[in-house]
């Protein structure tokens, strides 16, 4: 039998054009069983989805007084497809903007990402009552123009603005990160609004409305039954006293520095100040931009928020921590004396220090002897028990660490940092492996040399203090409507040090106090314990710094004050912290301690930066 190749050929064309329409078949299959996105495109000609934007919550202090909530205000959007003969110099006139800035507007919307001329863009946002008013009378005037509802945030309080945070225009890429984000949204950028953005924005709504073959709205779907109504964000209570925060924004009006203050028993933040300061509210509605790039270029920083970001050398404070080290390691005891000669010799090296004669533990820190901790720095350092220099100087710094430095603390406060205890392994490269001892880095024993901590770290060592050997993760929410906390914030975190050492460290901080180098602490019926420290600064003037806590016995706030610039702590961070203490105990000021209120809240410390004038 012969081959015919015309019939071959009908069978190779046959098998083709099945191959074809089983092609044609899968893909079929694929767009309309498997494939949502042509029908969602489809559903998007016939029905536009309009956002309810729900109202955030309410931010409100510990004795619950609200904080931060919300009024009403408006998005101008326009929809391109409708805006061709739109009069803009009209539409410009009537919302006060320039011709310039319009156009840069409509240059801007068309680069957002799912941008359709068919569908309301955010043209301007979180217009107020006042800015919407006059362009309300000249609406009508405008058929590519609709007005959607929101809420804008207001201010009970003109404080607290970095602990409170600010919203502010979501960028395109958290938009194409996140797809519960559309452009023209806000989001929390900073503060309690960014942290807890999750839980203060709420749940948007839907309305779903008919469109017409030109994309115009004909009407509400299935009128409005398939609707999704908004949740409303959930209230924050805080642990801020916002009385307390007021009194501390004052206090340290004209000055560069912070206040930490704690509860001790709970880790709750009372008050947290980064000065200079400025009022929440200017960032909020049209006037944001411009005042943000204010601020933004102010050469004393306000927007650094110096609490948790701000890294100091803890100066004398630090005594504290190497006391209670020493104790620990047995290198001391209460007892234990050394000998101050003005200052701590060693070969041509010398600490100096104000004391001479012999001290024990207590009378070193009620003085801030310098000498004391030098002498018991080195014992422990260069003691041959733990095997060599870097071995001992790791044993110190697992100490350090376990009362909360060197390493985030883990608060609920955005752009903490983590401050720095060196290792072994820094000083090893630097002087090399076995080339160093306690006198190389004996700036260490007295909170200089590489040791750098922030001041929420340093109100933290005192709330440990205060609690005789345990802290908790300091933090800003005390609850949240309808949920709970993150439970690490109520787990005590245990120091390595015995608690039986910390009581002659309390009473060494008391009788700072009481017969110190912070007499200007003293509070009559009040027993306040704190230690002095003055930061040196290779930039200019020393810091002054004072950390402390009261009552003795079952302490109700610890605290740290720093004022940058300003020389001894005990002139300037002392008496502010004594304000803060007995303000947040008694809730005002004993009249024979008044005086102190304007001499703080007027003088100015502000540091002189060149080609700068202050007024």
């Amino acid at each position: 039998m012969v081959n015919d190749p015309n019939q071959n050929r009908k069978y190779i064309i046959s098998g083709f054009m099945a191959l074809v329409v089983f092609i044609y078949l899968v893909q079929l299959f694929i767009l309309q069983i498997l494939d949502s996105s042509y029908r969602e495109q489809a559903d998007s000609n016939a029905f536009f989805k309009e956002v309810a934007y729900p109202p955030r919550g309410v931010i409100k202090d510990r004795n619950g007084k609200a904080i931060v909530y919300n009024k009403d205000a408006y998005d101008i959007m326009i929809t391109m497809r409708e805006a061709e003969g739109l009069d803009t110099l009209s539409f410009c006139r009537a919302l006060k903007i320039s011709k310039a800035y319009f156009d840069w507007r409509v240059s801007k919307i068309k680069q957002m990402p799912g941008y359709s001329k068919y569908i309301p863009q955010p043209f301007m946002t979180q217009l107020s009552d006042e800015d919407f008013a006059p362009f309300q009378e000249k609406l009508f005037k405008f058929k590519c123009i609709e007005v959607r509802k929101r809420t804008l945030r207001n201010y009970n309080y003109p404080c607290g603005a970095l602990v409170l945070g600010s919203l502010g225009e979501v960028s395109r890429e958290k938009v194409e990160d996140d797809p519960y984000y559309a452009p023209g949204d806000f989001i929390g950028l900073n503060g309690l609004e960014r942290t807890y953005e999750k839980e203060l924005r709420g749940v948007k709504g839907i309305r779903i409305w008919l469109r017409d073959a030109h994309g115009r709205k004909q009407g509400r779907y299935e009128n409005g039954a398939m609707d999704q109504p908004y949740k409303v964000g959930q209230d924050l209570t805080t642990s801020l006293d916002i009385d307390l925060q007021d009194y501390g924004e004052k206090l340290m009006a004209n000055k560069v520095g912070s206040i930490v203050a704690i509860e001790p028993s709970t880790g709750e933040i009372l008050a947290m100040v980064s000065a200079p300061s400025y009022d929440p509210s200017l960032l909020v509605g049209r006037k944001r931009s411009k005042e943000y790039m204010r601020l933004l270029h102010d050469p004393y920083k306000p927007l650094f928020d110096r609490p948790v970001m701000a890294c100091y050398p803890p100066g004398s404070t630090f005594k504290t921590a190497n006391a209670l080290e020493l104790l620990q390691e047995g290198t001391i005891t209460p007892e234990t004396k050394y000998v101050c000669s003005h200052g701590f010799h060693a070969g041509n090296l010398t600490v100096a220090c104000h004391h001479s004669g012999p001290l024990d533990l207590i009378t070193a820190i009620k003085l801030s002897c310098n000498a004391y901790f030098c002498y018991g720095f080195k014992d422990m350092i260069d003691n041959p028990r733990y095997g060599s220099t870097a071995n001992a100087f790791e044993v110190w710094k697992k100490n350090i660490v376990s009362m909360g430095f060197g390493y985030k603390l883990g608060s609920d406060v955005t752009n903490e940092r983590r401050g720095y205890i060196p290792n072994s392994g820094v000083y090893d490269k630097v002087y090399g492996p076995g080339h160093w001892k306690a006198t190389t880095i004996i700036s260490d024993a007295i909170g200089q040399g590489e040791i750098l901590t922030t001041p929420l770290q340093l109100a933290n060592l005192a709330a440990s203090i205060a609690n005789r050997g345990y802290y908790y993760t300091p933090h800003l929410v005390k609850g949240i409507q309808g949920g709970r906390i993150n439970p690490k914030f109520t787990q005590r975190h245990y120091t390595s040090i015995n608690p039986s050492y910390y009581d002659p460290v309390v009473e060494g901080m008391s009788q700072v106090v009481s017969h110190g180098t912070a007499f200007l602490a003293r509070i009559d019926t009040i027993q306040v314990c704190g230690k002095t420290g003055t930061a040196q600064n290779p930039h200019g003037k020393d810091h002054s710094l004072f950390i402390a806590f009261a009552p003795r016995d079952h302490p109700k706030i610890a605290i740290c004050v720093v004022v940058e610039n300003a020389g001894f702590g005990a002139v300037w961070a002392t008496p502010i912290a004594s304000l803060m203490i007995e303000k947040y105990l008694r809730g005002c000021i004993s009249p024979a301690r008044l005086f102190w209120e304007p001499w703080l809240m007027n003088s100015k410390l502000l540091p002189i930066i060149p080609n700068v004038t202050t007024n």
